[in-house]
């Protein structure tokens, strides 16, 4: 039998190892654009239930998967940290009342998890965390018939989730030509094995990896690792440039990185017949420039020291927080109201302007908890709060918050990109109700079309040509279809792809790796080439990840 102090001890121990792991769950994926990293968001989901755990005195089962299952649902993050959070909650409800728990206890009450995780995505895809949950409950739900005993049953569901985990190439022909498995469903493996590790073995696994917490930043994670986990920085200067290749030049250019291998670390050399594109991080910026001078003249430079980032980000960071803890509950006494989630200092000074109560920060690579949400809808003092997740895998958390609010009515407005939330909050009519608002904000998002210019995050293929991690890529509403060496000459690229004659309205929004000199040059080439036929906007985001958002509203 399983009593509430081994399910506790199995529970932190599943946390320790997914934290322990976490890295290598993020590499699984297989989207070149930098996001949330499922392993972290899986870490962090699970990482709340166990301070909440930490903080519980029981030995009852039952008590013990209600305190998990409330903490992960607050603590979320991310789908597929709303999906784990699903699961748990089918623990609680399957062990509701039970001092101890059975193998077929165990058994049912990850059915009734898969069955909420299934209900929770509009469109399931197969070849995911729900499959892997599904199959390793299937077989679970056969060995009952033949044992009672937790452990063996345990061992059934990590037996089972493996072998799916195996198949889910098969299911996924994108996982299959990466030549990965579902990062998702690793990461559920990973919980279950250190799960096991105690229902079995009576050993707790320990977390050898970065500690991962709820207060932890994902947006200061995105500008400085150091600062997040508080990892040794061996190297000063983050040294980036950019040779124009001297066609008279034979060394190899091998030589260059296996120089600045010797002086740094992080070494990243990626050439074509035009030009070298070097990262290094070094004490000696000067002797990896005059390195690169040995093959052309040096077309861009960037160096910057990554100490003083990290005490930046760092007083970045305890800035967030303490702005995080001002948000008070309130009454709710106006009649509508408006919670946004969006990355940078831009982005949230417009959609306050626009009338948003409170804006969540969070998007892309830094995806806000439930919790997140939830404190900032319950600081907004109004009967019905409209919500805007701006991010497509931040909608799941956003619809959990929902059931976990009393007072007050909160509508999830699906946006799944910036533009289309600016779109949605200029269609609000402030003389009309909150139904007919929602569809017509609905309606005035629909419209929207969204670009993005960012960064390869990893090693990908785009069609017939390779990309590499650095590469300059471009997004068709979430579709790679470009990719340049400069943020510039992608954005052009992907306007000519996006900008047609159905085109009204052109929204360009320029983030933190972009001078405003830089973006007045893409918002003159824009205005050059369809300022005839659109009208064009240009924005300070400030935002991280995207060089660029290009938002483009169409005839209905």
């Amino acid at each position: 039998m399983v009593n509430g102090v081994i399910l506790k001890q199995a529970i932190i121990s599943g946390a320790n190892n997914i934290c322990s792991q976490c890295d290598r769950i993020n590499d699984l994926n297989i989207f070149p654009v930098p996001d949330g990293d499922t392993g972290t968001n899986m870490s962090m989901t699970i990482s709340a239930a166990v301070k909440a755990l930490e903080a519980l005195d029981t030995d009852n089962a039952g008590e013990v998967a209600k305190a998990t299952a409330s903490a992960m649902l607050r603590g979320a993050r991310g789908n597929s940290g709303v999906i784990l959070s699903l699961l748990f909650r089918g623990f609680a409800k399957g062990l509701e009342g039970k001092s101890e728990a059975t193998g077929k206890d165990l058994a049912k009450a990850l059915g009734l998890g898969v069955d909420a995780a299934y209900k929770a995505v509009m469109k399931p895809t197969e070849g995911t965390i729900l499959t892997v949950a599904r199959e390793a409950f299937e077989e679970s739900a056969k060995a009952v018939k033949k044992s009672n005993d937790p452990a063996e049953i345990f061992a059934v569901i990590c037996e089972a989730a493996e072998e799916s985990l195996n198949r889910t190439p098969e299911l996924l022909p994108v996982l299959k030509k990466a030549g990965v498995v579902d990062a998702g469903g690793k990461g559920l493996l990973v919980i279950f094995e250190g799960m096991l590790s105690v229902i079995r073995d009576g050993v707790m696994i320990e977390n050898t990896g970065n500690e991962i917490n709820e207060s932890t930043e994902s947006e200061d994670a995105f500008r400085s690792a150091a600062a997040e986990f508080d990892e040794v920085i061996n190297f000063t200067y983050c040294t980036e440039f950019i040779v124009g290749r001297d066609t008279e030049v034979t060394t190899p250019v091998e030589d260059l990185r296996a120089y600045l291998e010797t002086i740094g670390d992080c070494v990243v050399v990626v050439d074509d017949e035009e030009i070298i594109k070097v990262h290094v991080h070094t004490e000696d910026p000067g002797n990896a420039l005059q390195k690169g001078l040995g093959y052309g003249q040096l077309l861009t430079v960037k160096v910057e020291n990554m100490k003083q980032q990290h005490e930046n980000a760092k007083a970045e960071n305890n800035k967030k927080k303490s702005k995080k803890k001002a948000l008070k509950p309130q009454e709710p006494t106006e009649e509508i109201g408006f919670v946004a989630v969006a990355a940078g200092d831009g982005l949230e000074a417009l959609f306050t302007d626009l009338g948003c109560n409170n804006v969540v920060s969070g998007g892309q690579s830094m995806n806000p908890s439930t919790d997140d949400i939830y404190e900032a809808v319950m600081a907004t003092p109004a009967k019905t709060v409209f919500v805007l997740p701006n991010n497509k895998n931040i909608i799941m958390a956003a619809e959990q918050t929902a059931k976990i609010v009393e007072d007050r009515e909160v509508v999830i407005l699906p946006t799944k990109t910036i533009p289309q939330g600016i779109t949605a909050m200029l269609a609000f009519d402030p003389d009309s109700d909150a139904v007919l608002n929602k569809g017509a904000m609905q309606d005035a998002f629909s419209t929207v079309s969204t670009g993005q210019v960012t960064f390869a995050a990893r090693d990908s293929e785009f069609g017939m040509k390779k990309i590499k991690e650095g590469d300059i890529i471009a997004l068709d509403n979430g579709k790679l279809t470009v990719s340049d060496k400069t943020p510039n000459k992608a954005l052009m690229k992907l306007a000519k792809n996006m900008i047609d004659k159905s085109a009204t309205f052109v929204t360009l929004i320029y983030g933190e790796g972009i001078s405003e000199d830089e973006a007045n040059e893409a918002l003159s080439e824009l205005e050059a080439k369809f300022g005839k036929d659109v009208d064009i906007n240009l924005v300070e985001g400030n935002q991280p990840v995207y060089y660029y958002i290009l938002g483009i509203e169409k005839e209905q």
